[in-house]
């Protein structure tokens, strides 16, 4: 009867989290089904005509061109200002923060508001994305529900997470970018069972909006090829030029708060501002305005000479600055894609004016170019590359995407070594390493939270004497400490399990200092907490000796990384209830 009962409640452990994963999925599907004909709603409804929304803004009149994303921002800026903060910028930023800080809660009016502050702004014409809003609306999704259900701080998180996931496939149909596009930017301590939830969650919201779209895929790509291997080099060159790309975009966006402070624009104006000068520069190149799929698909295409798609990339990188740093409700994604586009494009032109006589295709590179500008301004590589995977579904893209991915990455690293959703982040004074607050991490100390209690062992003991002493001991590590007393090494079950897996290796005159592991990593009782996460980041250990700062082999405790992950919620939820 127990053994019955006991199969019961693991089976409900493994489909709770399924269930969940399933509800979230199919319901962040339909949210962004529902923010796409909210979207051309929108659009319909202040501009007139037939066709994209490039085209309709083109035919309009001048004087409603700058009208019409004024009067939007005018309309908006209060609702971001004081009614829901958070709707202000990519979203992704706001997601990444409560992961970190609020323990993955997020507020049900973000649905709503998100939804359709979004959706009139991009009708509007401003140069934004749909795929940032459409992580935070399924990730308010996510929250919503297990809060409904009383669900615990794990569940909350992993549904935060399903929700995310399952926004980014429903809107490109790619389900591989979902789930990595989460683990990249949103987690970075996940646990296998909670990776399978995560896809599971974006395949169901794939399929969940599938019916409900015209076209399975929003873009019309090209056949793609590597014709020749030196190519690479053309590629490692375009993705050094995303990178910089990369950075004069965040420049840009960055910039403009600043000058509206330095106006002493009130904040609930900017959008407006920003709104107005969006239209101005609608008038030059209209293109340069929306979210940009359609002239992604005429870049693709082969429509556009190297000089007008030297001009788009110039005044989208304007509008979109305009835009985002306005404050407007939109992402990011959409608009690297588009210039990428235009970059890759110039590059596969110019391309052509050196080798004349080979087979090189202004598209192949365009395609190569969205990765690589994507992966530069989320410093999401893997994420760039399968989502253009997942369009061409073709192995011959994969490996200039890599080239360009990397390329990108790397300059955006070393010249300034944060994503544009970090840099957002770090300006309001939020420091988030691998899904942690720098800040509150600063102000937690090693000897407030170490152990004082831990298992030692003599160089000299013998094997014999070791196994007997592990048999009575709970601790599953054990510091090694000379004739002095001092440390010299490290013995884990994981050390004795690769000695006795070669007995021919044993003798009877066998110590612990010969097997023990040398390879010490300490901190000091005198650290932050900060400097111990960083060192629990790049070595595979789950201990770590607390050592006195005068004296490095001198251990006065040890710090264990499960200690530091409860003592990290719990100073979150200490602040949390002190606001």
């Amino acid at each position: 009867m127990f053994k019955l009962r006991s199969q019961r409640q693991s089976l409900k452990t493994i489909l709770s989290p399924i269930v969940l994963a399933l509800l979230i999925g199919s319901l962040a599907g339909l949210g962004a089904v529902a923010f796409k004909f909210l979207l051309v709603f929108c659009i319909d409804l202040l501009w007139s005509g037939e066709g994209a929304f490039c085209h309709r803004y083109a035919a309009a009149p001048w004087y409603l061109k700058i009208a019409i994303p004024c009067l939007a921002g005018l309309a908006v800026g209060p609702v971001i200002t004081w009614l829901a903060p958070e709707l202000r910028g990519p979203g992704v930023p706001e997601v990444m923060e409560a992961m970190a800080l609020s323990e993955g809660r997020i507020r049900g009016r973000v649905v709503l508001l998100k939804t359709a502050v979004t959706a009139l702004m991009i009708s509007a014409g401003g140069s934004l994305g749909r795929e940032g809003p459409i992580v935070q609306i399924g990730s308010s999704i996510g929250s919503t529900i297990t809060s409904l259900f009383h669900m615990s701080t794990e569940q909350r998180r992993l549904a935060v997470a399903c929700g995310a996931a399952a926004g980014i496939a429903a809107t490109f149909q790619a389900p591989m970018a979902g789930t990595l596009f989460v683990v990249e930017i949103l987690l970075f301590d996940l646990e296998v069972m909670s990776l399978s939830n995560i896809v599971i969650a974006a395949v169901t919201g794939t399929l969940v909006a599938r019916p409900f779209l015209q076209e399975a895929c929003i873009f019309t790509i090209p056949e793609f090829s590597l014709n020749h291997s030196a190519e690479l080099g053309l590629y490692l060159g375009l993705g050094l030029m995303a990178g910089f790309l990369s950075l004069l975009l965040m420049l840009v966006v960055f910039s403009l708060p600043r000058f509206y402070e330095w106006l002493r624009v009130p904040a609930w104006l900017t959008p407006a501002c920003g709104g107005l000068l969006v239209g101005c520069v609608g008038l030059v190149m209209p293109r340069a305005l929306g979210v940009g799929y359609v002239t992604i698909n005429d870049a693709l295409a082969g429509n556009f000479s190297l000089s007008l798609l030297l001009i788009i990339l110039f005044w989208k990188v304007v509008a979109t600055g305009l835009s985002l740093g306005s404050g407007m409700s939109g992402g990011i994604f959409a608009p690297s894609l588009v210039l990428g586009a235009m970059l890759g494009g110039c590059v596969g032109y110019l391309a052509q004016a050196i080798w004349p006589g080979h087979s090189i295709f202004p598209a192949h590179y365009a395609l190569i170019g969205m990765g690589a500008v994507v992966s530069g301004t989320t410093l999401a590589p893997i994420t760039a590359i399968l989502t253009i995977f997942e369009l061409t579904y073709s192995y011959q893209v994969v490996l200039p995407l890599m080239v360009a991915c990397i390329a990108s990455l790397l300059v955006v690293r070393y010249f300034h070594g944060y994503s544009i959703y970090e840099t957002k982040l770090h300006l309001r004074g939020v420091n988030i390493v691998r899904g942690h607050d720098v800040n509150l991490l600063r102000s937690m100390w090693v000897t407030d939270y170490m152990e004082r209690e831990f298992q030692t062992l003599k160089e000299q003991m013998a094997l014999s004497e070791v196994i007997e002493e592990i048999e009575r001991s709970l601790f599953p590590h054990f510091l090694v400490l000379d004739k002095e007393g001092l440390l010299s090494g490290i013995l884990t079950l994981r050390d004795l399990k690769g000695l006795m897996a070669h007995p021919e290796r044993l003798h009877s005159d066998m110590c612990v200092a010969d097997f023990m592991s040398r390879d010490l990593v300490t901190v000091s009782e005198h650290d932050d907490m900060e400097q111990v996460f960083q060192f629990f980041a790049k070595h595979p250990y789950t201990l770590m000796p607390v050592v006195r700062p005068n004296n490095p082999r001198k251990v006065v405790g040890v710090i264990r990384e499960a200690t530091l992950v409860t003592a990290y919620g719990e100073h979150v939820l200490r602040q949390d209830l002190r606001s």
